[in-house]
């Protein structure tokens, strides 16, 4: 076992929160919900950034809240509306935010740090709205399993790509092609 398999496991979030499984929730949204292929997420590197998502299905939208909500990601629908940080804080200097807690998950980039096997680490890298019941921080450090990898950044585009051998190309290329039917 890894010892950031280890670290992941110990690891715990108040409230019941947890990172959300990018890989379930695409197979429950299907294409409402895309994720990078995992050709690409072994290829993430140390000073890269990568969103994930951190959730609880303890709390929900409040009563004055719509009961569902259009999300501006994917142009769906939802029953508990998602927080979203549109870039990580160190890239693009961000305003301070005034949006209220309401419990809800919440999008955001982490800069990673350390990649091995299919567990990665890494630093949270934006003012988190629901740090009060999730207790996560901008700067601290979180491990994470390639699984929640909701996307990269696109700086990293062609770094992703130039790192692949000929076998992840194809892959690669095979996954692209499925995406166009």
């Amino acid at each position: 076992m890894s010892t950031l398999q280890q670290e992941f496991e110990r690891q715990q979030f108040a409230n019941g929160y947890a990172l959300v499984d990018g890989v379930v929730m695409h197979a429950e949204n299907g294409d409402q919900f895309q994720i990078p292929p995992d050709v690409i997420k072994k290829h993430v590197a140390a000073g890269q950034f990568v969103e994930l998502r951190i959730d609880s299905p303890r709390f929900s939208a409040h009563e004055d809240a719509p009961e569902k909500c259009a999300c501006p990601s994917c142009n769906g629908e939802l029953k508990k509306p998602i927080l979203r940080h549109e870039q990580p804080a160190t890239l693009m200097p961000l305003p301070e935010q005034h949006v209220p807690s309401r419990g809800w998950g919440e999008d955001f980039w982490v800069k990673v740090t350390e990649h091995s096997g299919e567990f990665l680490k890494g630093t949270v890298d934006n003012p988190l709205v629901e740090t009060r019941l999730h207790e996560l921080h901008q700067g601290q450090e979180i491990v994470f399993h390639e699984d929640h990898i909701l996307a990269f950044h696109d700086i990293h585009r062609q770094e992703l790509v130039l790192g692949m051998n000929t076998a992840d190309l194809k892959e690669l290329a095979a996954w692209l092609d499925t995406q166009r039917r």
